[in-house]
């Protein structure tokens, strides 16, 4: 299960943070941040590397004891960062990948609102439904 989903824009700043447990929540607000140099990393890896730009999944950035932190990077360069608890064990590596291709249509859904502007925080209730099922979910 999920305990938090965050949008990071191009430029690392968050366009949209949710965490389950609010009473962790700048707990997640750093993860999500410190996991950021990990992102970057991997992109620039995959530049040199030439890999198939359609390959967006950037997959297990680092564990950490409680929790696992997953990436996935949009062709516009923004950022989206998952949070999973590590005691889900049953949690496979192509149902992130599903979880993040939700996010990401849901995503694009926002872009295409004629009333957001690009830059600006998430405020979708239609996203954030998204978000809260998909965080909800017990895999």
């Amino acid at each position: 299960m999920a305990v938090c989903v965050a949008v990071i824009a191009k430029e690392n700043y968050p366009l949209y943070i949710r965490s389950i447990p609010t009473e962790n929540e700048l707990k997640f607000h750093y993860t999500v941040h410190t996991s950021l140099d990990v992102v970057d990393e991997k992109i620039s890896a995959m530049g040199k590397a030439l890999v198939d730009q359609r390959e967006l999944y950037l997959g297990l950035l680092y564990p950490t004891e409680d929790y696992k932190v997953y990436g996935y990077v949009t062709n516009s360069k923004v950022k989206f960062v998952m949070v999973v608890d590590s005691s889900n064990t049953a949690l496979r590596d192509n149902e992130i990948r599903s979880m993040f291709r939700k996010l990401h249509n849901s995503y694009t859904d926002v872009m295409c609102n004629p009333f957001y502007n690009p830059g600006d925080p998430i405020q979708s209730r239609a996203f954030d439904n998204m978000v809260t099922s998909m965080m909800m979910q017990v895999c």
